[in-house]
């Protein structure tokens, strides 16, 4: 069989990064990935300004028990005078910073009758000044080429005032299910069939990763059926994944209709549990990745084979997630052949790492196990874990976005 990291690392390397780019408005930009570094484009903030609501002073002016004239109200966006000697000014969060200024009091700490502020408690020199430049600085490098754009990214993006972006296009990925015990949900159901989960599991699962799913196809068990949907998809599409159908029995047909088509397939046996079963095609210089049909096992294979291999199609910079640590919390031990993915819930508490508690079913037709999940332990293969071991953490936030 082969090692689960060397699969992982040959999907991930089985695709090739854009080469092409074209040009998304900012508003338009949430999940695109960037095909330009990008630098600030001044300084942030770009002037001196009142972290709240309060009054400008000069802080050598404070006299105890002795009000201050209020010389003006100035609003955010408005510009202010510049302060007199033994003045005020009204200030509101965002209001720039007068010049003379060097102090903003907060006005719960003050009192203001009759145009006058009398300071109760005078803070510190420099107090509630956003200065200028103390987030980020002009010239400063904000995302590098490959960066995955989110809300946080587009909003820092905004205040340098970017209003479009170049970004690679959005990868067009391609599902495929076969298998004639399958059926759609909301359609009859006969004993002999079973719904197909895969389908929109998958299509979300893509999504989420901010790819294009441009086809979800289910195929008959016949050659013709899946030549048509693999014509289809192909034509339409960057990357093919398929599910189910590349075994050796009498209705596993997909292989032979990839080779009917011209395409190389790998077939691989991964030392990983579940998803032993993975194929790696090339068609037309295009990809197609076969699933196992087990969902559970499609789910793992999607998680930890295949993100690596989207987000390397889509020219993103990071293309393995950071892999955490957490404890084991079973009574169980754990010994398999293969590398063990266990579906797992966290907890944290004052240790520090993540406590790792197993979904009591493992088995790889436990679909109840997904929805529960936060993340996959990894287990050594040929090794006892007992509770307790520390182990790898494979967070599904981090490797299914």
């Amino acid at each position: 069989m082969l090692e689960f990291d060397d699969a992982q690392s040959r999907l991930a390397a089985a695709g090739t990064p854009p080469n092409i780019t074209e040009t998304c408005p900012l508003h338009q930009a949430h999940g695109r990935v960037l095909a330009q570094t990008l630098y600030a484009t001044l300084d942030l903030p770009p002037a001196d300004n009142s972290a709240m609501d309060g009054y400008a002073i000069r802080h050598a002016d404070y006299t105890a028990g002795q009000a201050l004239p209020v010389q003006q109200r100035c609003y955010a966006g408005v510009a202010p005078e510049a302060l007199q000697t033994g003045k005020t000014i009204r200030l509101f969060t965002g209001s720039l910073i007068p010049p003379g200024a060097d102090t903003v009091v907060m006005q719960e700490d003050g009192t203001e009758t009759d145009n006058a502020l009398l300071i109760n408690q005078l803070p510190a020199k420099g107090s509630h000044i956003r200065y200028q430049g103390e987030d980020v600085t002009k010239g400063d490098q904000l995302f590098p080429m490959g960066t995955l754009l989110g809300a946080a990214e587009l909003a820092l993006l905004a205040s340098q005032g970017y209003a479009e972006l170049t970004v690679y296009p959005r990868l067009k990925v391609g599902l495929l299910t076969t298998g004639d015990e399958l059926v759609t949900p909301g359609q009859p159901r006969q004993d002999e069939h079973i719904f197909n989960s895969n389908a929109p599991m998958l299509a979300a699962l893509a999504s989420n990763m901010s790819a294009e799913v441009v086809h979800v196809l289910h195929a008959a068990d016949t050659a013709e059926a899946l030549d048509s949907a693999f014509k289809t998809l192909l034509q339409d599409c960057d990357l093919v994944l398929t599910v189910g159908g590349v075994s050796v029995g009498e209705k596993d047909l997909v292989k032979p209709a990839i080779e009917q088509l011209g395409g190389t397939m790998d077939l691989w046996r991964v030392r990983m549990k579940p998803g032993k079963p993975v194929a790696l095609a090339r068609i037309q210089g295009k990809p197609v990745v076969c699933l196992p049909g087990n969902p559970v096992s499609a789910y793992a294979v999607f998680t930890m084979l295949v993100t690596p291999l989207i987000r390397n199609m889509q020219g993103r910079a990071v293309v393995l997630p950071p892999v955490q640590y957490g404890r084991l919390q079973t009574v169980t031990p754990f010994n398999e052949t293969r590398e063990e993915f266990l579906r797992v819930q966290t907890q944290f508490n004052d240790e520090g790492l993540p406590h790792l508690t197993p979904y009591g079913q493992q088995g790889s037709g436990i679909i109840s196990s997904l929805p529960w999940a936060t993340g996959l332990a990894r287990i050594p293969a040929n090794t006892t874990v007992q509770g307790g071991a520390v182990v790898r953490y494979y967070d599904l936030k981090h490797w299914l976005s």
